[in-house]
């Protein structure tokens, strides 16, 4: 094993294998280990030029004795043998002697490292459990590896981040996690640990994390090498500020994403959608958004409207631009094999192939295959159509469902990109995805570019992505489910973040339990990053018997608009869409927070609060920005709930303006129309005020 410097890098070496460790950004390092004679060169997330960072590498050689020998002819045994370190403003890397890794910040505190149960040759005699650190094991027949890389685990340590996940834990130190995209579920693999340290696996493989109790393991099942990030800073903020900076930050956010987004299942027609619209406007209620949803388009893959229901696009977003209302548009992934674009598509190579058996990924309302997000002239191609039949009508707001990709099944080993291997790269899927929208709205000279995600990666967000938690239940325990992910897809990298209020699959208008949920999501989606209104809301029946051209149609679904679920309810949810516009200039002041520095809009109390240890262990509560603690109420039938107010600083209850002393727990009352919000005292923002 060999310990040497090229130019700005450690490098360890032995054999054929390479581990490159190298300054990157403000107080991170990058590593990097391969097997093959040139290292891979893809960045993945890692896109952003970092600025020179000059680091300090030394080198120290030290004796080594070894305790097994006891022989009187070794007594004396002794081997010279080098070590080394390098560091980046408040990092360091030590490399001992044996070649494996330990990360310290600059108070000399161990951050994290590496599991070694091995020892090379220079201690061949003391081989216990031949356990690496990290591996790469060649994959029969092919060129790629799998990869495994372990690091010490620690009693007093908590996790977070990581993406979307459908569970009620904030902290995910103890979970194993599927490095992998589904409905519902985003693979976005940075972390922040409680002992002072955010690591990103930077690898859009599928594997898995498994933050176990003895071990972390990190494991990727097709690669070409190992490749992380990883920074050190003294609180939350700082270690998302320097993970950000290395790989995007969001834009600013448009204005009329600071408002209302109204959205069901369907709108069916143009006629249908506009007379909600003016309906929202003849109350005198705020919207900014309105969306065009799925199968408004002549055939998967047309990317265009159907002429019979939408007969003058242009008309309608004059006539919604005229009430303030941004239009957004549905765009699939799927083109149809009836397509008018499949063909082209197909030759040129931009549909995603498989490599057994039949191409087809979904056969919902119809036999479609997703097109190859990963390839450059596939992310032209579908742009160009999108801008001669959406952007060119006047539409700016693309809302890019089925972005995972949903394949159904997900069997990953099947399909191949332009990229690579599924098994490979399939987790940059979402991202590429969005970078071709991004790239031709920017091309046309926008400026303030949102696109309305359904999955995301890690360096997303600089793409302008509006994460949503995907087709979720209707019911207590998915909203439950909706506050920690949303958390932690904050604390992973990607600010905007919204679910569908009230659930999608499941739902009825009618019922008073699902009323209740409703009104209480809704709350909850007023202090949210964006704040959308969607749902199927059952029962509702496909027109089986009705086409148009051969292409299957769908119902419109049940109501889903504020007025549609009783007038006491009606009363409520107004109240609550002028709360929202009241803290348009505090929200607006987030977004710009996000966009300067990359801190997340909605946070766990930790973020805010590093030094109160009561704050770290908190998973029901969160806060909106800095000034606003918000509780949101996720049980059926709750009169009133706990709230914890961290120490150090005074809270007001805005509603009922009573002011707190912090460090304790205070019971609150919880009536339909309230959900708690504590706000820093000396900021008393109007939220309950008419």
């Amino acid at each position: 094993m060999r310990l040497q410097q090229e130019n700005n890098k450690l490098i360890i070496a032995e054999g054929l294998v390479e581990v490159w460790i190298e300054p990157w950004g403000m107080n991170g390092l990058r590593v990097r280990m391969t097997k093959e004679a040139v290292m891979d060169t893809k960045d993945w997330a890692l896109t952003e030029k970092v600025e020179d960072c000059k680091a300090t590498i030394v080198f120290n050689e030290i004796d080594v004795t070894d305790p097994w020998y006891k022989e009187e002819a070794y007594k004396a045994y002794h081997m010279k043998a080098t070590e080394a370190s390098i560091t980046n403003g408040k990092i360091t890397a030590k490399v001992s002697h044996e070649g494996w890794i330990s990360y310290y910040n600059q108070k000399g505190e161990l951050l994290t490292a590496e599991y070694w149960r091995n020892r090379n040759r220079l201690n061949r005699y003391c081989v216990p459990l031949r356990i690496d650190a990290r591996e790469l094991k060649p994959i029969a027949g092919s060129s790629d590896y799998t990869l495994m890389a372990r690091f010490e685990a620690f009693d007093d340590e908590k996790i977070f981040g990581m993406g979307q996940y459908q569970d009620r834990q904030l902290n995910k130190k103890g979970a194993l996690l599927e490095l992998a995209h589904r409905n519902s579920q985003a693979s976005v693999p940075f972390m922040i640990s409680s002992r002072g340290y955010g690591f990103l696996w930077n690898n859009p493989a599928i594997g898995t994390a498994h933050f176990g109790t003895n071990k972390t393991e990190w494991c990727a099942q097709r690669t070409k090498k190992l490749d992380y990030y990883i920074t050190a800073g003294d609180t939350p903020s700082e270690i998302e500020e320097q993970y950000s900076a290395v790989t995007g930050r969001t834009p600013m956010m448009p204005e009329f994403g600071l408002g209302y987004w109204q959205c069901k299942l369907r709108y069916r027609n143009q006629e249908e959608l506009l007379s909600v619209a003016r309906e929202h406007k003849r109350r005198g209620l705020p919207m900014d958004a309105i969306v065009v949803d799925f199968f408004h388009w002549t055939r998967q893959g047309d990317f265009k409207f159907e002429p019979r229901d939408w007969p003058d696009p242009e008309a309608m977003v004059k006539e919604l631009k005229e009430m303030g209302i941004e239009t957004v548009v549905s765009v699939w992934p799927t083109i149809d094999e009836k397509s008018e674009n499949f063909g082209e598509m197909a030759d040129r190579g931009y549909l995603v192939h498989a490599d057994r058996g039949n191409e087809n990924h979904m056969t919902w309302m119809g036999n479609t295959i997703f097109y190859d997000a990963t390839h450059p002239g596939a992310q032209q191609f579908v742009w160009e159509r999108c801008k001669e039949h959406y952007y060119d009508k006047g539409i700016r707001c693309f809302w890019l469902d089925e972005a995972e990709p949903e394949y159904g099944p997900y069997d990953f080993d099947n399909y191949r990109y332009y990229e690579g291997p599924a098994l490979m790269c399939t987790n940059i899927y979402p991202a590429m995805y969005a970078k071709g929208f991004y790239d031709g709205l920017k091309a046309e000279g926008e400026t303030e570019i949102l696109s309305l995600v359904r999955c995301a990666w890690a360096g997303s967000q600089k793409y302008g992505v509006l994460t949503w938690s995907g087709d979720i239940y209707s019911s207590f325990r998915a909203m439950r489910e909706q506050l920690q992910a949303g958390l932690n897809m904050g604390i992973a990298g990607i600010p905007w973040w919204t679910s569908d209020i009230g659930g999608f699959l499941g739902g009825d208008i009618k019922d008073k339990a699902f009323q209740e949920l409703l009104v209480r999501w809704f709350a909850w989606g007023a202090f949210c990053p964006v704040f959308r209104m969607h749902g199927e809301r059952s029962p509702w029946y496909e027109r089986e018997e009705e086409f148009i051209n051969g292409v299957r149609q769908l119902t419109s679904g049940q109501d889903n608009e504020v007025w549609s679920f009783g007038e006491d309810n009606y009363e409520i949810l107004k109240q609550f869409l002028f709360i929202r516009e009241r803290l348009r200039p505090y929200i607006r002041a987030c977004m710009k927070t996000a966009s300067d520095k990359g801190e997340p809009v909605m946070r766990p109390m930790f973020f805010d609060f590093p030094q109160d240890a009561k704050c770290w262990e908190v998973e029901d509560q969160y806060m909106f920005g800095p000034d606003l603690l918000v509780a949101p109420v996720m049980e059926a039938g709750m009169k009133e709930r706990q709230v914890y107010l961290p120490e150090g600083t005074k809270w007001v209850d805005a509603y009922t303006k009573q002011t707190y002393e912090g460090g304790q727990v205070i019971t609150t009352p919880t009536p339909l129309e309230v959900i708690p919000v504590m706000m820093r005292e000396g900021k008393n923002y109007s939220i309950y005020e008419v």
